[in-house]
């Protein structure tokens, strides 16, 4: 199978799919059946970012932040609304006018300068994003025979060596809750794979996607919890929407950084998506209530993250829709935004200096098919200054649960 190597220009994809539980979910007929042992890797081609580029915005300093930040989401939209862009001035940033000083205090005596606050230097980050990741010893049997550790042991301890490392977690990660009916593909983690998961050097589970769910609320409250409990931070769920919406937050290096998550994609029914009073995942068919949580975020950020669950299975390029958002996520302060649904790997982009990852694949799954398991490890460089360098690492799921990086 070739690689991915441009954004399509235009979808070829109904944009009724993108109908609420109207998605299938995590198996095309193209991947069902058993996995293959081996799979031999494809071709690796190059993967040029597909792009509007304009010079990256200089980030400002912020004091920084140890503990998960909220963000509260707010706001009302509908799906059919135009997306449209943030104007923006000459320079990027807003004008503010200083108050004149009064006649006294002109007159009265100076007084000493107030002594600034210390600022950080910031320093290079290194970043990486992975696609779908599935801790189901019932799904990857392997697990029971080769132990938790075989999900990452291909990757030569690349997460262990970098500052930030984030995986869609597409399962509760629980010993609680009931099978939610009516669902063809449902999972269910154990939580013994977090150390395991922990050690490999993972710091963001994104839980903002359509199998969070799969059991209940009750497993989706003790996912956060029992990722919590081995240092991982849970994005993209929670006990009702200003959780779900909750950003994590890193301080690391001179820089404070926010990691939102949002999931697009919603099976069978509504039910999954957080209200008040109702855990479950946030919600992402509100365009501007998403734009409004990723502009709050970023206020107490430098960096910003939006992990988002999107698109349509087994396509190859994203739709026209998702540039978009995409494109408007960057607009409203994302620096960086990793897409997931598709279980296949999508093209890289780059809009005003900033990488849009569309999709990256499976990761942690089994490989049904040579297309499936052909995968990539995002990965962001971030100068002192500000400037991103972006790529996509190849991979390849070698066996079931055990990708294996190429490149």
């Amino acid at each position: 199978m070739a690689w991915p190597s441009s954004v399509r220009s235009s979808s070829t994809t109904s944009s009724s799919q993108e109908a609420w539980g109207s998605i299938a979910c995590c198996g095309g007929s193209t991947e069902r059946g058993r996995p293959s042992s081996e799979v031999a890797a494809p071709p690796l081609g190059t993967l040029p970012a597909v792009s509007e580029e304009r010079p990256p915005r200089r980030l400002s300093r912020r004091s920084f932040i140890l503990t998960l930040g909220a963000v509260a989401v707010a706001g009302a939209g509908t799906l059919a609304r135009a997306l449209t862009r943030e104007p923006v001035d000459g320079t990027g940033t807003l004008a503010t006018l200083s108050p004149r000083p009064s006649l006294t205090a002109a007159r009265s005596s100076p007084s000493p300068s107030p002594t600034p606050t210390p600022t950080r230097a910031k320093q290079a980050l290194l970043i990486h994003g992975a696609g779908d990741t599935n801790l189901d010893p019932g799904y990857i049997p392997a697990f029971r025979a080769h132990g938790y550790e075989h999900a990452w042991s291909g990757l030569g301890g690349l997460f262990e060596r970098d500052d930030l490392s984030l995986v869609n977690c597409e399962c509760p990660v629980s010993n609680l809750g009931t099978r939610y009916p009516g669902k063809q593909f449902s999972f269910r983690g154990d939580p013994k794979a977090l150390p395991a998961m922990k050690a490999a050097g993972v710091d963001v589970a994104n839980l903002g996607n359509n199998h969070a769910y799969d059991y209940g609320p009750a497993a989706l409250l003790d996912t956060r919890k029992n990722l919590l409990k081995h240092g991982i931070a849970p994005v993209g769920a929670g006990k009702d929407p200003a959780e779900a919406n909750k950003a994590a937050m890193f301080d690391m290096k001179g820089w404070t950084i926010a990691v939102v998550g949002f999931d697009k994609v919603v099976d069978p029914d509504p039910q999954a998506v957080a209200a008040p009073g109702h855990p479950g995942t946030a919600g992402g068919h509100n365009y501007d209530a998403m734009v409004k949580t990723v502009k709050a975020a970023k206020k107490d950020a430098d960096l910003l993250i939006v992990a988002i669950h999107w698109g349509v299975e087994l396509d190859t390029q994203p739709r026209d829709a998702d540039v978009a958002l995409g494109h408007r996520f960057i607009d409203a302060g994302a620096d960086i935004v990793l897409g997931s649904h598709s279980h296949r790997l999508q093209p890289m982009g780059v809009y005003k200096g900033r990488p849009i990852f569309y999709s990256l694949g499976n990761f942690v799954w089994p490989n049904f098919s040579t297309a499936g398991a052909t995968t990539a490890v995002a990965e962001i460089k971030i100068t002192a200054q500000g400037k991103f360098v972006p790529r996509l690492i190849p991979a390849l799921i070698t066996s079931p649960g055990h990708p294996v990086l190429q490149g």
